[in-house]
């Protein structure tokens, strides 16, 4: 596999992290029980169900001990266990959203389908070499191919006239990402200097609200949208960027400190822009979930989670 694989591979949170951005959403989903019929997931490998081996061969897909702890197989999540997208479903009601590359009639979709798809990005692989970051593979899933694959889907759910999913959508739960994390990690894991990173952010975050719209105007009126994740204590940023500087890692975390407040800017651009589509649409539920402060929580106090350390091997702080 490429590096770019083993990055996305690598970007997941443990199970400990997840399970703290499960209680965050479950906090604002379990009161909704009965309200949301379906379930639609759009994003990378921390929303996908097993799309990737559809989309790349079975033999590429992700292998034990991927899958270990709740399925004992490996069923196409880059997890040990479930991913947020399936707590979700769970508090619902609802069954585990299906891949959508897994099904083929209407009733395989009754709880609703999953688009995502392991190493996706926000943007197209043509846009990221625009930006100079030419070591983007060619046949990245993005966002703009997910939601073909939803409109799609959507000719198959209402085959007389699209128009007549609006009821459906209406009553349906949309989670929007995370997306955007590989637009990042393709320039990252080529030494992009990160003011170049910075100025290519509001692109990214663009994509993502253009993709609300379109959901919206399709008939979505609940959206929930997270950000990204502490990148800079993921172990192959804490290796890839090792540093003698002290000063480099936060005090508290061991975590590389400039690639967090990266990843704090990234979210900061897209709660703005959140806020300016909900003044836009103020008929429409659009719920930020921060996956960033539920992770930081692990790794400011693991203890509390039940583990002794986080970091196995970064920078020591003294």
């Amino acid at each position: 596999p490429t590096r770019n694989r083993e990055t996305e591979r690598s970007s997941m949170a443990s199970s400990a992290t997840m399970l703290a951005v499960v209680l965050l959403v479950l906090a604002a989903a379990q009161p909704a029980r009965a309200c949301y019929s379906r379930v639609f997931s759009f994003g990378d490998s921390l929303a996908d169900t097993g799309n990737y081996r559809y989309v790349y061969g079975n033999d590429t897909g992700p292998r034990l001990p991927y899958g270990e702890t709740f399925f004992h197989r490996a069923t196409g999540r880059f997890s040990n266990g479930r991913i947020v997208v399936d707590f979700i479903a769970d508090a619902l009601g609802l069954p585990f959203v299906r891949p959508y590359w897994s099904g083929r009639s209407s009733e395989d979709f009754a709880g609703g389908a999953n688009f995502a798809v392991g190493a996706a990005t926000a943007l197209s692989p043509e846009v990221l070499w625009e930006h100079g970051f030419t070591a983007a593979r060619a046949d990245l899933v993005h966002l703009d191919m997910e939601m073909k694959w939803f409109r799609d889907l959507l000719h198959l759910l209402c085959p007389t006239d699209v128009a007549d999913c609006v009821d459906m959508m209406n009553k349906s739960l949309f989670l929007v990402g995370e997306i955007g994390g590989n637009d990042y990690n393709v320039p990252l894991t080529s030494l992009v200097p990160v003011e170049k990173i910075r100025s290519f952010a509001p692109s990214v975050i663009s994509k993502i609200s253009s993709i609300i719209t379109d959901l919206i105007g399709l008939g979505a009126k609940t959206l929930l949208v997270p950000g990204n994740l502490p990148i800079g204590c993921l172990p192959v940023y804490l290796t890839m960027y090792q540093s003698d500087d002290t000063g480099d890692y936060e005090s508290d975390t061991g975590c590389i400190r400039w690639m967090n407040e990266f990843s704090r800017y990234h979210n900061k651009l897209l709660v703005d822009e959140l806020e300016k589509l909900r003044k836009l649409h103020p008929s429409v539920s659009i719920i930020y979930a921060d996956y960033y402060g539920a992770a930081m929580e692990i790794f400011v106090s693991p203890s509390q989670f039940g583990e002794s350390r986080t970091l196995w091997f970064t920078h020591e702080i003294t």
